[in-house]
């Protein structure tokens, strides 16, 4: 035996450093790696090869292919080894583990690692039942040396991650495990406790002395590892082992944070345990953590590695020099275990197990506050959750400790708000620590902008807790501000001199001060009694606000927002409006350069937009105190107006907005009627000329009139279509801003007083008449040809009308593919620059946002005109031979629209009355179409994933046509997913059971949370109040809508997305078959049905809320239609590998549940078991072999003897004795 395991050893080396050689020829190395894996799985002596290739004196490389052969002969081949077999192995591995490898120091990681999973992976298949002494020696293992020591953690880490962590061994198994550990847990922490012990006090007596520096580090790593495996089982075992002996083990990780090579691991172990959830009272004891000495170490520690996290004596030369990597990381976890204590001291105060305030809180906040005064952004941020959760607390928000650190928060928050610290820059601190934190200055924006959300919350609640001291802080910061000169920096805008830039020192101080306003002063009025706002104050702060004048575009907007935040105090003082209103109409005409021909830059768009958003947020909220100045604003609109290029479309469309909004409160309908007539008089003109008329209904026409057949080189042509384009516009704004806002009084007794109401409906509610119905209806028609003519666009002979510039026009614009896609948006440096539009993205910015507004104001008309629009002649007709036309040809992108803004918002406003007439006559096409469409889309998805290119086709591929390619698939689910939020908005109720909350979550252990989805699934689908909608139950009275609801429901469970597979299934699919389960269904429609469920499992069941929603709708469909078509037992016995006897059994119970009563669970366990064969694996998982662990006796439960023995409950057992000791009767 000796000679053919040498010259197979030899084989092997050699092959192994053809493998591991990087000059190796592709076919030699594929060769070498194909003998290698041959041998494992075919060669007899396996174990002899490995054994003798692991030897301490081979190379690493080869010592570690050694270990692998080991591991795969565990694996694979223990079930079918002799008892004399797995002896020899188990003390052969013993026997490396105390001799067969290196000094600690010297030995490698890697080698370390696989000899530990050696070790796992036989007690995984052996221990307690075969092995009842393992703890006992790896116990002793620890006392031959350090080296030892450090495997036996690695191995108590490792088994923890695999029975606990990952669960990669059979349910018994891991149970007979688990309850053993949990049984020895006082031992086994006991133990590492002493290890940890026994390790630092020899580390800090060696540590001084130089010439025992090796035998220190030495006893540090044992130290490290020890603590590792801490961390691995702290987070699961029961709190009692935490806490035992008055919280020795937290004291113990407290004393180590002050020391330097050890406090990493100490502070994770440390922050897992002080994370935990689970009963109240368990957590009680985590309160000794507010002790004096704990909090004084916690802090001292924190101040340690702050001095150390920022070095000068790094040798590094690039960016990140100074940062020290180590202890910066350290730093954040202790900020982690910091926010982890205050989460559990909210918790525990003010609970049932009565735990009073910390009468040293104050030491804890100082730590705490500490971080939230660091440098570092990201440490900054980490606190934020905290401060709001402390905030927030019933009690603790009322001690006079956390009012004190209130104020200091909202005065520290006016720095932290400012963003600075750009990883690119060196003007703050906080870019050193940026540059270890984020990879681009676009990462950092990113993350401050959620940042700075986060604070506002915070500033908002410690408003709450003390409003003066936070408005003191805001308009000492606002004064502050308006007194100080413009200070533009290095980084001036490119659009003027002397402007700022978004990164100049004024713009990013007055950014952060109106953000910081924003967040108080909105507060404010919320918290405050009416009789202790500080009027007289804010009045004086929004004249400062108006008396300030800027050219600068980034500041006026700053500007303009504190004047919008401070308004509602000039409600207090009329006097004041019609400034306001003068300085809102000079910022709407803004112009950096009078008279510039140049595009406006983005920084000068914002401005002008801000204005208009802030004249319609006052006229919403405050329209009773703006209406008497109606009539000076209707004037200065109307001579605004009377210079056709002097605003946007879309600045018109605000302003009238505004107009309309203020118009609601005249709750005249006649007076209001004759506004909106005057208002919209030349929209009516334009709109109902018998020009534009041939325009909106003729697609050629169309394309002429907006230049879009014009091949565009003369841009004097241009800006003549341009007009032509801004008109049309005009009207589709208009109209959507007038049906928008329009409305009648919200006071039954105004609306009926002031003509309003027209009759009653059947219940005896008020039938109201909107004042822009008759307008509006007017527009309607050609609005309606105008859809339909924008959907002819994409017909192939339009296409071909289309000039050479515009050729293009109906592709995804870019910023709309961006975010399909996900891209990141550019973020600098976007406001200095011109906005400058080609010719096409003129065209395709109009045609987008004109579809879009079409369908914005389809949506707005039913909600807005009730009864004038839903009783409009053959309404679902005009609808039909208008929005649905030509739906073949329009693209995924446009579908959206339709779906989302129009066909839900009608489903939603529809009265009962009219579903019949209007909405089934709509609803039944739509899905059909839809399913005709998305089925093919799906197919062709499918196709692309499943056809694997050639290396040449690869090479070939072009980056663009991937990126077409990835668009349109992100279109197709996205149109899948609004056409199901339509089909669920239509016919489902109750769209999901109850949540579970998030403490009884933390309650449940984990097996009981593995099956909660499933649980959940099985409520929201099987309960009787989840019933269809009064629209469901009308739309399922047609069979053929009926019929093709069913369809989308059960053939989107087969469709690759996994997100619409598990919201089907768990929403739609049993609701809408439940309603015909006890009818006559054709055996072939439930045999379709049953497959879809069974094919979704197959595609989707790899992931483990798919699979239980899946596995919960087959086990309704098999439990409510078995008993009445025998073809689904059929179609069950096609599931692979399936037992047959098992099936019987199983279809008998169900056959006969009066005579089988099985608990829920058990009987969804069994069905899980019988259909395991036709979940789907992930594509890493396809060809993986099987690892087989069979289960061992039971130790904690003994079965009753039953001759009729149920293969759905049945265990596997070895039968096997004791191999590596006597058998224990008393384990």
């Amino acid at each position: 035996m000796a000679e053919p395991v040498a010259e197979m050893c030899d084989q092997l080396i050699k092959a192994v450093y053809v493998m591991m050689d990087p000059e190796s020829n592709q076919r030699y190395r594929l060769e070498a790696l194909k003998f290698c894996e041959e041998f494992k799985e075919k060669c007899p002596f396996c174990v002899q090869c490995g054994l003798q290739l692991s030897d301490q004196t081979q190379n690493p490389v080869i010592r570690h292919f050694g270990l692998q052969i080991l591991e795969h002969a565990i694996k694979f081949r223990w079930n079918s080894m002799s008892q004399e077999e797995k002896v020899t192995l188990k003390n052969c591995a013993m026997e490396l583990l105390s001799k067969g490898t290196r000094p600690i120091l010297e030995e490698e990681s890697h080698i370390k690692d696989a000899l530990s999973r050696i070790v796992v992976e036989m007690i995984k298949r052996e221990w307690p039942q075969n092995w009842p002494h393992m703890l006992k020696e790896m116990e002793t293992l620890t006392t031959m040396g350090e080296t030892q020591a450090e495997l036996v953690m690695l191995i108590l880490l490792r088994l923890a991650e695999d029975v606990i962590t990952f669960q990669t061994l059979p349910t018994q198994r891991r149970r007979d495990i688990q309850q053993t550990l949990t049984q020895n847990m006082n031992g086994l922490f006991s133990f590492l406790l002493t290890v940890l012990q026994h390790s630092v006090d020899h580390y800090r007596k060696l540590k001084p002395l130089a010439a025992e520096e090796a035998k220190a580090k030495a006893h540090c790593r044992v130290g490290v590892a020890t603590l590792n495996t801490l961390a691995g089982y702290i987070d699961w075992v029961p709190m009692v082992h935490i806490t035992n002996g008055n919280c020795r083990l937290l004291e113990v990780l407290c004393l180590l944070l002050s020391e330097r090579d050890l406090q990493l691991e100490a502070a994770e172990c440390l922050l897992i345990a002080i994370s935990r959830k689970g009963k109240l009272e368990d957590r009680k004891p985590l309160m000794v953590l507010f002790d004096d000495v704990a909090i004084h170490y916690i802090l001292s520690a924190a101040q340690s590695a702050d001095g150390a996290a920022i070095g000068n004596n790094s040798t590094q030369a690039d960016e990140t020099a100074g940062l020290v990597e180590k202890h910066y990381t350290f730093l954040k976890r202790l900020c982690q275990v910091l926010c982890a204590i205050g989460n559990q001291l909210c918790s525990l105060v003010g609970s049932a197990v009565e735990v009073d305030v910390p009468r040293n809180l104050n030491k804890y906040l100082e730590a705490f506050l500490s971080f939230t005064t660091h440098p570092s952004q990201f440490l900054k941020s980490s606190t934020q959750i905290t401060w709001g959760t402390l905030f927030r607390h019933e009690v603790l928000s009322k001690d006079p400790v956390v009012i004190q650190v209130a104020m200091t928060y909202l005065r520290e928050t006016r720095t932290n708000i400012v963003k600075t610290g750009f990883p690119s820059r060196n003007d703050s601190p906080s870019c050193e620590y940026s540059r270890g934190d984020f990879d681009s200055d676009e990462d950092f924006n990113s993350f401050f902008n959620s940042f700075r959300a986060q604070q506002g919350e915070v500033v908002r609640l410690a408003c709450r807790i003390v409003p003066e001291e936070a408005f003191l802080v805001t308009s000492e910061w606002l004064q502050y501000q308006l007194i100080t000169p413009i200070n533009t920096g290095n980084t001036t805008s490119k659009i003027g001199e002397g402007l700022c830039s978004v990164l100049s020192p004024s713009a990013v101080q007055w950014d952060a001060m109106t953000f910081y306003t924003e967040s108080v002063v909105g507060q404010l009025f919320k918290v405050m009694e009416k009789e202790r706002l500080p009027v007289e104050k804010g009045i004086e702060l929004l004249q400062m606000v108006l008396s300030y004048d800027t050219r600068d575009p980034l500041i006026l907007s700053c500007i303009l927002t504190n004047m919008s935040t401070l308004f509602p105090f000039a409600t207090h003082q009329p006097q004041l409006l019609p400034q306001v209103l003068t300085k809102l109409f000079a910022a709407i005409t803004f112009e950096v350069v009078e008279d510039n021909k140049a595009p406006r830059t983005r920084a000068v768009k914002n401005v002008r937009r801000h204005a208009c958003s802030a004249i319609v947020k006052i006229c919403r909220d405050y329209p009773e105190f703006v209406l008497p100045s109606f009539d000076t604003l209707y004037t200065h609109v109307k001579k605004l107006f009377s210079n056709e290029m002097l605003l946007t479309q879309m600045e018109k469309c605000a302003l009238m907005e505004a107009l309309v909004l203020i118009s609601n409160q005249f709750k005249d309908h006649s007076k209001q009627e004759a506004f909106l007539e005057e208002l919209l008089a030349p929209v009516r003109t334009h709109w109902l000329s018998e020009e534009i008329r041939s325009v909106l209904w003729d697609p050629v026409s169309f394309l002429a009139h907006i230049g879009a057949d014009q091949v565009m080189s003369d841009p004097c042509t241009e800006d003549q279509f341009g007009i032509s384009r801004s008109r049309i516009s005009f009207c589709v704004y208009t109209l959507m801003g007038v049906v928008k806002r329009a409305r009648w009084p919200s006071d039954p007794q105004e609306a009926f007083s002031g003509g309003f109401v027209t009759g009653q409906t059947v219940t005896g509610d008020p039938i109201y008449r909107n004042p822009c119905s008759t307008q509006v209806l007017a527009i309607l028609p050609n609005l309606l040809g105008l859809i339909r003519t924008l959907n002819s666009l994409f017909s192939p002979e339009n296409m071909a009308r289309l000039s050479e510039t515009f050729v293009r026009v109906h592709e995804v614009m870019d910023v709309e593919k961006n975010l399909i896609l996900g891209l990141p948006q550019p973020v600098l440096d976007v406001y200095d620059s011109p906005v400058y539009k080609t010719a096409l993205e003129r065209m395709q910015g109009f045609l987008c946002t004109l579809y879009d507004n079409c369908f914005h104001v389809l949506g707005n008309l039913g909600p807005s005109l009730v009864q004038d629009f839903y009783t409009i002649d053959g309404l679902s007709h005009r609808i039909i031979h208008s929005v649905l036309s030509n739906l073949d040809n329009v693209p995924d992108n446009r579908l959206r629209p339709l779906l989302r803004v129009f066909m839900k918002q009608l489903v939603v406003s529809c009265p009962q009355e009219y579903y019949e007439s209007l909405l089934c006559p709509l609803l039944g096409p739509v899905f059909a179409y839809m399913l005709q469409r998305l089925t093919l889309k799906w197919q062709l998805i499918s196709q692309r994933s499943s056809h694997i290119e050639s290396e040449e086709e690869s090479a070939i591929l072009e980056e663009t046509q991937v990126t077409q390619e990835m668009l349109e698939e992100h279109l197709v689910r996205i149109v899948t997913r609004e056409l199901l939020d339509l089909i669920i908005t239509s016919c489902i109720s109750r769209k999901a059971s109850e949540p579970v909350s998030k403490e009884e979550m933390a309650d449940n252990d984990g097996e009981e949370m593995a099956t909660y989805s499933s649980q959940g699934v099985q409520l929201s689908s099987a309960n009787s109040a989840d019933e269809l909608t009064d629209l469901g139950k009308c739309l399922l009275k047609h069979e053929d809508i009926y019929i093709t609801l069913l369809t989308i429901a059960f053939t989107a469970l087969c469709w690759k997305d996994t997100s619409i597979c598990q919201r089907t299934a768990s929403l739609v699919c049993w609701t809408l078959l439940r309603q015909v389960s006890g009818g006559n269904l054709l055996p072939d429609a439930v045999t379709w049905v049953y497959m879809s469920v069974l094919k979704g499992l197959q595609i989707h069941g790899q992931h483990e809320g798919s699979n239980a929603t899946l596995t919960q709708l087959a086990l309704l469909i098999y439990e409510n239609l078995r008993p009445r078509y025998m073809e689904l037992k059929g179609v069950m016995t096609q599931i692979p590998n399936i037992q047959q006897e098992a099936l019987d059994q199983f279809d008998h119970k169900i056959l006969n549940p009066a005579t089988n009563k099985i608990t829920d669970k058990k009987r969804r366990d069994q069905f899980k078991k019988l259909i395991a064969g036709a979940v789907g694996k992930p594509l890493g998982q396809q060809f993986k072999k099987e690892v087989h662990i069979r289960n061992l006796p039971s130790l904690f439960k003994v079965g009753k003897a039953d001759t009729k023995r149920d293969l759905l409950e049945s265990n596997e057992t070895a039968g096997l004795t004791a191999l590596f000791g006597p058998q224990q009767d008393d384990v």
